[in-house]
């Protein structure tokens, strides 16, 4: 059956479809909306990159550095905060690729271990986890329950999942739990999800492209393998499309494929990249939101009988506002209009809007993207993401890094270059956003080719840290200052009946008169996994009231929390430690 949604899409669809022939990424040539008046108003939160004093040195490597011959190339891929001993800081891990020709000696994917002083150390070797190849994506969560983060890695060629042996060391227990696939595919977006609420944690796998790099064309050789005239790597569009799969956590340490009878692999022809899982339409049960490049971008629903349904052109979130695919690569949610509802920001190509789909708090999505003022920036490839308060004024702001995909281009046109600067979009508080570049700091102005971002505080100071991938350099660590008097709250959620990470919890805040919604997810920005403590900043107020919705679907209140602290709420015991920190 069609529905009326539908219906209005379909021509759109068509002429989307004609105009991209001559293109391999779905760009809509849309011109950027007016700048308003700046608001006036001082931005509190500064970045600056650390990255090198951190120790942070080694560069990420992924293809070539001056040309891109296959899109395996320029797709680049994720990084993770994770607290992988359970010392409360949080260490980073950092994925790498490698090169057509083969990767440079030391390349791999790094463990850093915070050194509690503002520094990290490499302990990659010791922990088990060197690994060379073209590594995507990371999720990170606790499958087996023992209280330790364990690692999914989707890679183009075969996924790993590392179990955390507890002593710092990691063991590759892919065959062992019966996520070995033999053929080469290639991974994408994946994560962590409680389909069924059983209390074991799931596995949701997207894979790009259904096509190995013998097959792929070669630059300029057919005209999706051109960009405004310039010969560059070919696709997605004529390439083969992707898939996604799902594995059923059977409680000993083993998976069962059920992509087939839970629905999700029937979609098709789309190419799948971010996924973030979440309950999108407030009836307790986790969907899963996939951002698809050059393609209608697909939103499973959970039918809460071990099945899902795809609804994503019926819930607003395939299309834009007009009905055109878009080149879907990152995705945030959170609740930026402090409504108590999960909305989704997703990025996208260069002469096109990101996109921001507010919440209906019934899962169907509207596009607030030019009303927001987001539409005054379409000069940028956009990749990581987040729905985070950087300033800890209690109004969620949206930040994105960039970077192009064609480093040929740049050379013809130097109106697209390669490398861009990071974005800051601060939320005004009356559903407007502003966007700031130097105003943030240098570390939002520098220029870089990056794609993966993760949040969290990795100097318990009581801000929103970033870790960003740069392709063909070292990473960046931006290192959030902020000034004035905000007050916030990090909360910790431990689940007992339900999964261990409590991923697909829901916090909602009260504070001030106002009401914000975070959940904990396994993955988001783009390829990524960010701090599992959900941080709420509060500006003025010194206290907030929580409702913890468990992934069981089972509720607690805690009253009066006071501000500037951690706490650790344990399912069913309420809150068993605070912890203040030097902020």
């Amino acid at each position: 059956m069609i529905t009326r949604r539908q219906l209005i899409a379909l021509p759109f669809l068509a002429c989307a479809a004609n105009t991209a022939l001559a293109q391999g990424v779905a760009s809509r040539g849309v011109k950027p909306q007016p700048r308003g008046k700046p608001s006036g108003r001082p931005f509190l939160a500064r970045f600056t990159d650390v990255a090198k004093q951190a120790g942070l040195t080694q560069p990420i490597v992924y293809g070539g550095i001056d040309t891109k011959s296959y899109i395996i190339e320029v797709v680049g891929c994720g990084v993770a905060f994770l607290d992988y001993d359970n010392d409360g800081w949080l260490d980073l891990f950092v994925l790498n690729g490698t090169r057509l020709e083969g990767a440079p000696a030391g390349t791999t994917n790094r463990l850093y271990k915070n050194n509690r002083d503002g520094t990290f150390t490499d302990v990659t070797e010791k922990a088990g986890l060197t690994r060379t190849g073209w590594a995507s994506a990371v999720t990170v969560g606790d499958y087996d329950n023992d209280g330790l983060d364990d690692l999914f890695i989707t890679y183009y060629g075969h996924n790993v999942l590392y179990h955390n042996n507890g002593d710092g060391t990691f063991t590759d227990v892919t065959e062992k739990a019966g996520l070995r696939q033999d053929s080469v595919r290639y991974g994408a977006g994946c994560t962590w999800v409680d389909y069924d609420r059983d209390g074991r944690l799931d596995l949701f796998v997207a894979n790009y492209l259904n096509t190995t790099l013998e097959k792929l064309p070669k630059p300029g050789e057919n005209p999706d393998c051109q960009w405004k005239g310039v010969p560059v790597n070919c696709g997605p569009r004529g390439l083969p499309t992707g898939f996604v799969q799902l594995f059923h956590n059977n409680g000993d340490g083993t998976f069962t494929d059920v992509s087939r009878p839970s629905g999700v692999g029937a979609a098709e022809g789309s190419y799948p990249m971010t996924a973030v899982a979440a309950d999108y339409d407030n009836d307790g049960w986790p969907d899963i939101y996939v951002a698809c490049d050059s393609t209608p971008s697909w939103l499973f629903r959970n039918q809460h009988d071990g099945t899902f349904r795809e609804e994503g052109l019926e819930r607003g979130v395939a299309l834009s506002e007009d009905g055109m695919e878009q080149a879907g690569m990152g995705i945030a949610i959170g609740d930026y209009d402090l409504d108590g509802n999960l909305d989704i920001f997703k990025t996208h190509f260069s002469d096109d809007t990101n996109i921001l789909y507010g919440n209906d708090a019934k899962g169907y999505f509207n596009d607030y993207t030019i009303r927001a003022g987001i539409g005054v920036e379409t000069r940028y490839v956009g990749w990581g993401t987040g729905m985070v308060d950087l300033d800890n004024d209690g109004l969620p702001d949206l930040f994105l890094v960039t970077g192009s995909v064609y480093p040929e281009v740049e050379q013809r046109l130097p109106a697209y270059p390669f490398r861009t600067p990071r974005l800051v979009f601060r939320n005004l508080g009356d559903g407007r956003f502003e966007e700031l570049i130097e105003e943030a700091g240098s570390g939002v102005a520098a220029a870089h080719t990056s794609r993966g971002c993760a949040f969290g505080d990795f100097d318990n100071d009581g801000d929103v840290d970033i870790l960003v991938m740069n392709m063909n350099e070292p990473p960046s660590l931006l290192r959030n200052d902020v000034t004035g008097n905000g007050h916030w709250l990090k909360v910790l959620l431990v689940g007992v009946k339900s999964n261990r990470s409590a991923i697909g919890a829901r916090v909602t805040a009260r504070y001030g008169g106002r009401t914000q919604a975070q959940e904990v997810t396994a993955q988001s920005s783009f390829y990524s996994a960010n701090d599992r403590r959900v941080h709420f900043g509060l500006g003025a107020e010194t206290s907030a009231d929580l409702t913890i919705r468990w992934p069981n679907g089972a509720t607690e209140k805690i009253a009066n929390v006071a501000a500037d602290q951690l706490v650790v709420i344990r399912e069913g015991a309420g809150m068993v430690r605070k912890e203040q920190f030097n902020s």
